[in-house]
């Protein structure tokens, strides 16, 4: 018998196909290449019918990965699509893509209906706004960071069209059209398409549809053509899971009613002010795990929220945590809520364009409550040091009044117009070592100046409650620039 040693790289097939025989191979005595000979001429669909969707072994479907792109999405919709703990991924950048030609997206619940011409102006507004700042911020900041004689005109011109984008973006909607590019296991675009397929947002559950006819299809095969080759199988990528993808109601059914106990039991006279980013002081699991139900259907910040649910009696924490899993199935994960007990919990209150640079963090739990106007917005401060500040307020602040007096349209409606520069909270939970990671990498000098502040707070407000940890941790302050560098 020959035992010696190999590493053997495998030619791309099927993600089906390659899971099944990744999954034999671990089941058998036999080689790879035994394995996909064997694979090649018995039934994957029978073997996922049976192992997967029968008995429940999800591994099997960590085992194939897909490449799939989504085209002329909004946002919004991204936003939801990249909110998966084991993923990766890319999407259109706001720093290197200019927006303003696109155009937005106009929510199908009010086409053609008489809210249409009020939700295309006020995106209208924001998207002119875009365009119209580019070229006096632009000229502030050509002004203000000359070229140096040792850095090319071209790169020079690269490098400040990018300092610029970063503070226009913050004029962008929410219902801005964007791409994303994305390399997942089969497991979890099978959650991907559970949740779009169950959500509220009437473009998610169609993004959710299309996933499943994309999945059943056969893929988009260039690189093969550019080859002028053949060789590469077209078969469908998925085509059992997308038989077998069906929406999972667990998680928006448990949502409205813990919404329903948030207005009852979470009931106070005001928001109260809160620093951008709050490190919570140790606290009764139980307690965690309740304040973090209310925190994701509420504006409060987790510190008055948690103050009230201190102050209940333990039936009635039991009765919420009870509540969150009376409708769960034999199949439901718990929800990310349940994800407790991390050292560091970290309540952040910033600019929803800054925020999705943290969301793309997955080594931490994040729950972000719903999009709103409460909070107010945020601004750069290249707006008042160009002499802009005034015009610029004046525009987020109308577009802020207009989206709060569109009336009898749904919240989600409302959020597709709220612009990167409003403010949104979400927690963190996360270790000492992701801690110590988001607060080095995103204080870097190349960053953009919303999320080095709240990596430079993190690390504060770390260093306050453990000056030893916070010190290991070396962050760059906001105050230290490098335009030129990206």
């Amino acid at each position: 018998m020959d035992i010696s040693r190999k590493v053997i790289a495998l030619a791309p097939m099927p993600p089906e196909k390659s899971a099944y025989a990744l999954a034999r191979y671990s089941r058998s005595p036999d080689s790879i290449e035994q394995s996909l000979r064997w694979v090649h001429e018995h039934s994957s669909e029978r073997f996922w019918e049976q192992f997967y969707f029968a008995y429940g072994h999800g591994s099997i479907a960590d085992l194939g990965h897909v490449t799939i792109c989504f085209e002329n999405i909004t946002e919004l919709a991204a936003i939801h699509i990249e909110d998966e703990p084991l993923w990766d991924g890319q999407a259109k950048s706001s720093r290197y893509q200019d927006f303003s030609k696109t155009g937005v997206f106009i929510p199908p619940e009010i086409k053609d209906s008489e809210f249409e011409a009020s939700f295309v102006r006020i995106a209208d507004r924001l998207t002119a706004a875009y365009t119209s700042f580019f070229e006096p911020i632009n000229a502030h900041l050509l002004e203000s960071t000359p070229r140096p004689e040792s850095m090319a005109v071209a790169a020079y011109d690269r490098t400040m069209k990018a300092r610029t984008l970063d503070v226009t973006r913050y004029f962008l909607p929410l219902a801005s059209y964007t791409n994303v590019g994305q390399v997942v296991s089969i497991r979890t675009l099978e959650k991907q398409i559970s949740r779009f397929l169950s959500s509220h947002i009437p473009e998610l559950v169609a993004i959710g549809e299309e996933l499943v006819s994309a999945c059943r299809s056969s893929p988009v095969n260039i690189w093969n053509e550019l080859e002028g080759g053949n060789h590469v199988s077209n078969e469908p990528l998925a085509p059992t899971l997308a038989r077998h993808a069906k929406a999972q109601y667990y998680y928006r059914e448990t949502m409205a009613d813990l919404t329903q106990v948030a207005r009852e039991r979470v009931r106070f006279e005001q928001i109260e002010p809160a620093d951008s980013v709050e490190l919570s002081d140790p606290h009764h699991p139980l307690d965690e795990l309740v304040t973090t139900l209310m925190y994701r259907v509420s504006h409060y910040s987790y510190r008055q929220i948690l103050r009230a649910v201190e102050s209940w009696p333990e039936h009635t924490k039991n009765e919420v945590v009870e509540l969150s899993l009376r409708r769960r199935g034999p199949y439901d994960e718990l929800l990310r809520e349940f994800h407790s007990g991390y050292a560091f919990v970290f309540d952040i209150l910033m600019d929803v364009g800054g925020w999705r640079d943290l969301h793309r963090h997955r080594r931490c739990q994040q729950i972000p409550q719903e999009f709103t106007t409460i909070h107010g917005y945020e601004l750069p401060q290249e707006f008042g040091q160009a002499g802009l500040d005034t015009q610029v307020r004046e525009t987020f602040d109308a577009v802020l009044k207009e989206i709060n007096g569109f009336h009898d349209v749904t919240d989600t409606v409302k959020a597709y117009l709220l612009p990167f520069a409003g403010r949104m909270r979400c927690l963190f939970k996360m270790d000492f070592a992701e801690a110590e990671y988001i607060s080095r990498l995103r204080t870097g000098v190349k960053g953009h100046a919303s999320y080095r502040r709240i990596g430079w707070l993190m690390k504060e407000r770390l260093a306050e409650r453990h000056p030893f940890l916070g010190n290991l941790i070396e962050a760059t302050h906001p105050d230290v620039e490098d335009t030129l560098t990206r």
